[in-house]
């Protein structure tokens, strides 16, 4: 059974507050966004426990800096009042498909066009660029190829780049539409160089001095 638990903060936020909250586990993340927007939180800790944010710093409303905040946890908020909210896994919108798009790839030949999207993404920047760490990602894929929604799984290490990381992939578009059958997430593993089978950037990928 799931164990269900109301975050509350004394007061709720009408306009933006400064948010101040550290990369962590979710449930005690929350626990801060309360108490900075005053915002209810009926959170899922089958959901919660198991995951980590990115943080938020800046000055926001309280709808965006959730949005910051559960940014790459795979979770979004269900508002059931304008200051409270629950929490669910995120679902792949419908889309349509572009006009006159090919049909997907299947099976392997498409989960080679993810890994070559993905790739010459990370390698746009020195700070994401494949080989000195690891990590572990899901996405969700629209029909039209897009990176609707990620997850980081596990961390880099580096909070830095485990956010450029989330950030790299937003809006990020496959060459291909996705097929039907593709089962979501897909889960990316990131591996170093010691690993010997890792991605690698080759030229043309990326921007000088990124």
């Amino acid at each position: 059974m799931a164990v269900l638990c109301l975050l509350a903060g004394p007061v709720s936020a009408v306009g933006p507050v400064d948010l101040d909250i550290a990369p962590q586990e979710l449930t005690t993340a929350l626990e801060q966004f309360s108490r900075a927007t005053g915002m209810a939180v009926l959170v899922d800790h089958g959901l919660s426990s198991r995951r980590h944010t990115l943080g938020v710093q800046g000055r926001f409303t309280p709808a965006q800096g959730l949005n910051v905040l559960l940014n790459g946890t795979g979770l979004v908020a269900h508002y059931a009042r304008t200051d409270a909210f629950t929490l669910q896994p995120v679902q792949v919108r419908e889309v349509p498909l572009p006009a006159g798009g090919a049909p997907g790839l299947s099976g392997s030949n498409y989960a080679a066009a993810i890994q070559a999207g993905i790739q010459r993404n990370l390698c746009r920047s020195a700070l994401t660029r494949p080989g000195g760490y690891r990590a572990l990602l899901q996405v969700w894929i629209g029909r039209d190829g897009v990176v609707q929604h990620s997850r980081l799984v596990s961390s880099t290490g580096d909070s830095v780049r485990d956010r450029a990381l989330v950030n790299s992939l937003q809006n990020l578009r496959i060459d291909r539409p996705a097929p039907s059958s593709l089962r979501q997430p897909v889960t990316l593993l990131l591996l170093p160089d010691s690993s010997g089978r890792r991605m690698e950037c080759i030229a043309g990928d990326g921007e000088p001095g990124q």
